[in-house]
């Protein structure tokens, strides 16, 4: 169909590749009424060159009609239920296209600053988009506008040349869609330096018929001399273009009649030793340019590009460049992840792709690949295999920043600037406030509010409270308590370990028996560790508790029996040695969790009851009655543990709701809760029932409950 003739829908839908859309939704565009192009971001040519190129890559039906839905609101509109329950794949193409709008806005914001950052915006877009897909209708649309722009104000011109440049033209260069590649490079340079192009054009266009001419008689010259050697080989000529001209000319600072590889021709062959072969008959048929011949097979380029590149005095004496390669690295150069855009874009300009990218890119050419019928196994598979682990965030300018997988707004403060990070007291993610911990996605757009003094917080260290995902912010907060004197890192370290080991009923543990383990001598060096970040107060109370459950575990015996003493709340099994057929259940006065030290105590008809090493109703049992003291340890799990957390926090508007929502994100239970004001002092005390799976998750709990505004005071209630 002619980019001129006028277009109707039932046109479009009759031409290839819209008519592999499903028959049913097809005819339900037909059947909307009004007119399909009003308020279409595209006139009908724009759509129809699209729909050509999106047929020329092999595009299915489920991408056609999520191109033309985008570009046609109308339609999508009137069909948007129907697609989002019957066509679920279409839906998320279109969605993927939506998104991908988003950079474009973001692109044009960052460089009217002068701020671009092209590679970012290209990284971000191929992380919000998660069906590849959706890139191909881009680049297809963003090239019909280009084609048909000759009658647009300069200025749209440039604009469309510069996000082709920027973004466009790199993205299909990456994906190996040299089809579009070239012609996005071409246009955008016509529109950017049209006056370079056209004396280029014109220098081309003089001596086209005669370039022509020279490059078919050499193909048959080569051609007739590989075959006397009985070598089987594809000959044939190198299309050049015109930004690949220029960029050459730039790189080179030589005039165009003195670039060897304006007149090129490469030979397929299926192995190395023909490779070589090859080489001897193009040495032995013209005179070889010694400086010109780079081995690339011997010695591959760091992107694994493999060829050999060769230039000779031909015909006529003009010079003439010979590619020789095998089928396979020709398929790897043209199709595979990754030499050819590496090569092209340049070494040493930052620009190597990550493990992520490579694979999404690999991907892509599957995508490109899939035979019929395969697509959807191929699409299931996308979703678990093309993971990222980073993120892609904005700062309020537009600029892209990246960050780890479970990034904070604190791990993007120190990004921007260990400052910035020192003194970030609060942050602000697409225009809301947000806490510290909050998890950023790709997309979020992130504001830092800081303070005028550096004043980082302990707690940030602590790994379980989840402040800092990135293991460089962690170690800018620790320096910054390194060059704290010793005294205010001794009583920072000694405030947080109390804290710590009075949530966990250790508060006058003996730290002597576990300074072994952090390989520290004395209980200052440990605190010290502590306050600068490099132990965790968590780990010290777990070591206590280790240690202690050590000491508790009875000899070994020669039997053991199980008691199953499940609860109705569905308690662990406890092992209890030498007494068999005996209930077990945990004490109510110290609720012991799996992984504590405990003991049990023999009642009259209620079977043993089961303490924490410690516990001070036990202790006056056991020194009554001490026959009753029998040796206990934990056996499976259960579903769940009981167990009492006293919180004193400032009686403020939503602390109840900040609570029980960090209770539930940390899959624990509230099973009671009682909250008691203390008059007078605008405090309130809170008594919760929770139900934890053990002593680990209970520990990380109590953290992330004392870390919450307001809250003083957060630990198991004795």
């Amino acid at each position: 169909m002619s980019r001129y003739t006028p277009l109707t829908l039932p046109a479009l839908l009759a031409t290839p590749p819209a008519d592999a859309i499903p028959q049913a939704l097809r005819d339900a565009m037909l059947q909307v009424e009004g007119d399909p192009f009003a308020e279409a971001p595209d006139s009908p040519a724009v759509l129809a060159d699209t729909l050509g190129s999106l047929g020329k890559l092999g595009a299915d039906g489920e991408l056609t009609a999520a191109a033309m839905l985008r570009s046609l609101p109308a339609l999508a509109t009137a069909l948007q239920t129907r697609v989002d329950k019957e066509y679920p794949q279409i839906a998320a193409l279109l969605e993927g296209q939506r998104a991908a709008a988003q950079v474009w806005t973001l692109h044009a914001e960052s460089t009217g600053h002068g701020h671009g950052n092209s590679e970012g915006l290209r990284r971000l877009l191929l992380a919000i988009v998660r069906d590849l897909r959706v890139v191909l209708v881009l680049l297809s649309r963003h090239l019909a506008r280009l084609r048909l722009a000759g009658d647009q104000p300069v200025e749209k011109q440039r604009a469309l040349a510069q996000l082709t440049r920027d973004i466009h033209a790199p993205l299909a260069n990456r994906l190996g869609i040299w089809q579009l590649k070239w012609e996005l490079e071409d246009l955008a340079f016509r529109y950017l330096e049209p006056q370079t192009y056209k004396q280029i054009a014109r220098l081309l266009d003089e001596k086209r018929g005669g370039r022509e001419r020279f490059i078919e008689d050499v193909k048959e010259s080569l051609r007739d001399a590989l075959k006397a050697q009985g070598i089987a080989g594809e000959v044939a000529g190198r299309p050049k273009h015109i930004y690949s001209i220029w960029r050459k000319m730039q790189k080179k600072n030589a005039p165009i009649g003195e670039l060897y590889d304006l007149r090129a021709v490469r030979v397929l062959v299926d192995d190395i030793p023909a490779c070589y072969a090859v080489l001897g008959v193009v040495h032995a048929l013209w005179l070889p340019i010694p400086e010109e011949f780079d081995d690339y097979i011997a010695r591959p380029k760091r992107n694994d590009y493999r060829s050999l590149h060769t230039a000779v005095i031909g015909p006529e004496g003009k010079t003439l460049e010979v590619q020789i390669r095998t089928h396979e690295m020709h398929a790897q150069a043209e199709l595979g992840v990754a030499a050819h855009w590496k090569y092209k874009e340049g070494r040493g300009h930052g620009k190597a792709s990550d493990a992520a990218m490579e694979k999404r890119i690999a991907w892509m050419r599957q995508l490109l690949e899939a035979p019929a019928g395969d697509e959807a196994s191929l699409m299931r598979e996308l979703g678990s295999e093309l993971a990222e682990d980073r993120i892609y965030v904005l700062t309020p300018r537009g600029e892209v920043v990246d960050l780890p997988q479970g990034a904070t707004p604190l791990d993007f403060a120190y990004h921007v600037h260990t400052e910035v990070g020192h003194r970030c007291r609060g942050a602000k993610v697409d225009g809301r406030i947000v806490p510290l911990d909050h998890v950023l996605r790709s997309g979020d757009r992130v504001e830092i509010m800081t303070g005028k003094v550096a004043e980082p917080r302990r707690d940030w260290l602590v790994q379980s409270n989840g402040f800092l995902a990135s293991a460089r912010s962690r170690e800018k907060v620790r320096s910054w308590f390194h060059k704290l004197d010793r005294a205010r890192n001794l009583q920072a370290g000694r405030e947080l370990l109390d804290r710590e080991l009075k949530r966990l009923g250790l508060a006058k543990a003996d730290l002597a028996p576990v300074l072994a383990k952090f390989n520290v001598s004395n209980d200052d060096d440990l605190v010290v560790l502590v306050a600068l970040g490099d132990v965790g107060p968590h780990q010290v109370g777990r070591a206590l508790l280790e240690h202690e459950r050590a000491l508790a575990e009875p000899e070994p015996a020669t039997t053991a029996v199980v008691a199953r003493g499940k609860s109705k709340k569905g308690r662990s099994e406890f092992t209890i040695e030498g007494v068999g057929n005996l209930l077990a259940q945990p004490a109510k006065c110290c609720q012991p969790l799996p992984g504590e030290p405990i003991v049990g105590y023999l009642t009259r008809g209620k079977g043993v009851s089961v303490h924490r090493v410690g516990c001070p109703t036990f202790a006056r049992l056991s020194a009554a009655q001490p026959q009753r003291a029998l040796p206990v340890e934990w056996g499976g799990t259960g579903g769940g543990h009981d167990v009492d957390v006293a919180l004193l926090a400032l009686d403020r508007k939503w602390l109840l709701k900040d609570v029980t929502n960090l209770i539930a994100q940390e899959n624990a239970h509230v099973a009671a809760i009682n909250s008691d004001p203390e008059r007078g002092t605008g405090r309130v005390r809170l008594q919760l029932r929770l139900r934890v799976a053990d002593f680990g998750q209970l520990s990380s709990l109590l953290g992330k409950l004392a870390a919450i505004p307001g809250v003083d005071d957060a630990r198991r209630a004795t």
